[in-house]
């Protein structure tokens, strides 16, 4: 980062008060009537209702528009385990997103925890609090079990985004890519370099979406994932195939696609000059990708390139997930986030790429071009059209799936924000 923009970060931050989040009200309280209403004695009403029965909660209190976004600071960003709080800027951060995107509320929790076990325990302690739980920059192979074991003890959607985002948004520019290049998903050669929470979500959900296992090789820093390895936890075991490919130079010859979720400049020229035709690169790394898009496109003119970064085209940005999924989750009161959800949000982004965009959506990123191809295979995070069609996806797949406590809602298609504020 530049110096300039390190310095520009920094005053952000701090000025004109710290932090990127406050605190309002919601009710009146200009009398001593509201004050009554607001505390005591008005308050002990909704206690009773709540204490008879404690889904009552969403009537009298604002628990329905409420995430924790929970972290231990164990894998901030690319930054590695700071602690908790450092962690905090980004789950503040987090909490602008869903706020600005999707009318969501929400509070960051740093959490202190000596073990897995007693980040678990904590956060099982708390959950009744809020209508959902975001798990964030939490490390592998720690945050499988820690969101398992939290899913299975509480009664609102947990999400770790950090694997389950960046796997939803990378699955719909993955199709889309596949069907502007003309290929299929079930019969796609995939490459992911990187096996850790992303990499393991990614290739769960790509299958979740066609892909075949047999057809997927999985990389970690010993080389490929294969069925003669003795060292293999077991999520890592679950992408073990038999072959004689050992390393990322077997085994990208002829490969269709390469998910990088690793580090920067994992992926040479030479190795990408070794895939099929028309080959998809999504190159996530942050901030430096595996191969940078102007290598890639200089060694091929037939790729489809994406990276994490908002730089270049097709960036794969969680921010096009996780506030329209919790949305429609909490709007129909979902017990908790499942593949069927995940899979439709997948589709909602697929297909929304392919809509023509409105021109307020082309003037926020001044007047780039926005047509689906191949430098536009995934919305942008400014299409106020994200509310609609993937929260409301959303909420239906939690409906039919038997997950929601609530009907789908007759407010959607969500037009706009108004409704949360």
């Amino acid at each position: 980062m530049a110096e300039d923009l390190k310095q520009a970060a920094l005053e952000y931050h701090e000025h004109p008060v710290p932090g990127k989040l406050n605190v309002t009200i919601s009710k009146p309280t200009q009398t001593s009537r509201d004050l009554s209403l607001a505390y005591s004695p008005g308050v002990a009403e909704p206690c009773r209702e709540i204490a008879k029965d404690p889904s009552t909660a969403y009537r009298y209190t604002g628990k329905g528009n409420l995430v924790a976004v929970i972290s231990d600071g164990s894998a901030i960003l690319g930054l590695g385990n700071l602690g908790p709080l450092a962690s905090k800027p980004v789950m503040e951060g987090k909490g602008v997103l869903f706020k600005r995107f999707a009318g969501v509320n929400s509070v960051d929790v740093e959490v202190e925890a000596e073990s897995p076990q007693a980040f678990i325990d904590t956060v099982a302690r708390i959950a009744n609090t809020y209508g959902g739980i975001n798990l964030e920059d939490i490390k592998a192979p720690e945050c499988f079990e820690i969101e398992r074991q939290l899913i299975e003890k509480c009664d609102i959607p947990v999400f770790h985004d950090d694997q389950h985002g960046t796997a939803i948004v990378t699955a719909a520019g993955l199709l889309n890519a596949l069907e502007l290049q003309g290929k299929d998903i079930a019969t796609a050669k995939i490459v992911c370099l990187g096996a850790g929470a992303a990499a393991t979500a990614c290739m769960k959900l790509i299958i979740s979406c066609g892909a075949q296992r047999e057809n997927i090789y999985v990389l970690d820093r010993k080389g490929v994932i294969h069925s003669g390895r003795d060292d293999l936890n077991q999520y890592k075991a679950m992408f073990a195939i038999d072959t004689d490919k050992r390393s990322l130079d077997d085994a990208i010859d002829g490969a269709d696609v390469f998910i990088g979720v690793s580090g920067p400049d994992l992926l040479s020229a030479e190795q990408l000059k070794k895939m099929a035709p028309k080959p998809v690169v999504f190159a996530c790394s942050n901030p430096d990708p595996e191969i940078s898009p102007e290598l890639a496109h200089a060694t091929r003119d037939d790729v489809i390139m994406a990276t994490g970064r908002s730089d270049y085209p097709n960036q794969v940005n969680n921010v096009l997930g996780f506030p329209f999924i919790f949305r429609g989750a909490l709007d129909v009161r979902a017990s908790k986030i499942n593949e069927a959800m995940k899979v439709a949000a997948v589709n909602a982004l697929k297909d929304l790429a392919k809509e023509p965009v409105p021109a307020e959506v082309v003037k926020a990123y001044a007047g780039e071009e926005m047509t689906f191809g191949k430098a536009y295979i995934l919305p942008k995070p400014m299409d106020a059209r994200l509310l609609t069609v993937v929260s409301a996806a959303v909420a239906k797949a939690a409906v039919d799936s038997g997950v929601a406590t609530l009907p789908y809602p007759d407010f959607y298609p969500l037009e706009n924000l108004e409704r949360f504020e």
